[in-house]
């Protein structure tokens, strides 16, 4: 049996093709779909399959780190695999060239066999790409707001750009990386990742490799830039570019990791927003 988990909105409403695409696929076997939007828990689903059973978790970033989150703890011996049909599809951009991606599956098993976890508002999350905290979590509250009044494609960089310009006030705060903590005056970004990339496409951690042993994250501070300087080194990013920029840019490796913002932000795990946020805390051991 293969046990479909798909979320229909994903890609402002495209991904209803996959369903077809995926009978395709397997043509021959039965296929069982599952609408994410209408389960509250993949746990309780997948705790009775046979260890012979396929699980296609088919949607962006979002649909994939919410069944992770659900199914984490089962341990599963299942194959478990991932059909993208999302638009940030920042997971696929980091493990492109680490496996073998036929009919557009992804074989999820050993990326999903060690994550770290954040926790916010004394609420735990495990997370897939990375925490986007300062101008990012921004983007993120302003383009759920945009999706509810229209189902057009949001311009993420426009609305970073627009913020850049006066829109997001960037504040002090800290950070901890293994017990040392650094102070900033102003902070327009502090993620800590998993992966490389985050914001659909911005390769904010160049060197942060998903699978290293020591189970290290990569945490990246963009601080004490003005508005011009932040503007030109800002599309850098999406080529990794900005790490060049050593007087504005810092990245530190670690297993503990804790973010303090002066002032409430919004902060997004694997996309999902959260507002009025003053910290959060990673932990990968």
């Amino acid at each position: 049996m293969v046990y479909v988990f798909w979320n229909k909105e994903s890609n402002n409403g495209k991904a209803a093709e996959a369903k077809a695409e995926l009978e395709k696929v397997f043509e021959g076997q039965e296929l069982n779909f599952f609408d994410v939007k209408e389960i509250k828990n993949a746990a309780e689903i997948c705790k009775d399959f046979n260890n012979s059973d396929k699980i296609i978790i088919a949607g962006g970033d979002g649909t994939l780190s919410r069944f992770v989150n659900d199914i984490y703890e089962l341990h599963l011996q299942n194959e478990i695999y991932f059909y993208t049909c999302g638009t940030g599809n920042d997971f696929i951009n980091d493990i492109r060239e680490r496996c073998e991606i036929s009919n557009n599956l992804i074989p999820m098993n050993e990326f999903i066999k060690s994550l770290p976890v954040v926790t916010v508002n004394n609420e735990k999350h495990y997370f897939i790409n990375g925490i986007g905290y300062g101008i990012d979590g921004y983007c993120c509250e302003e383009g759920d707001k945009l999706r509810a009044l229209s189902d057009k494609p949001v311009n993420y960089a426009g609305i970073a750009i627009k913020g850049m310009l006066g829109k997001f006030k960037p504040c002090g705060g800290s950070v901890t990386v293994d017990g040392v903590t650094s102070r900033y005056k102003k902070i327009w970004l502090a993620p800590t990742m998993i992966g490389r990339y985050f914001g659909g496409g911005m390769k904010i951690t160049p060197d942060q490799d998903r699978l290293n042993a020591e189970h290290l994250v990569s945490n990246c501070v963009f601080h004490d830039s003005g508005m011009l300087k932040t503007l030109m080194v800002f599309p850098s990013i999406f080529k990794g570019g900005h790490v060049s920029h050593k007087d504005i840019i810092e990245i530190k490796t670690g297993h503990e990791v804790k973010v303090e913002f002066d002032k409430p932000c919004a902060l997004q795990i694997d996309g999902e927003t959260y507002t009025n946020i003053t910290s959060y805390s990673v932990s990968y051991k």
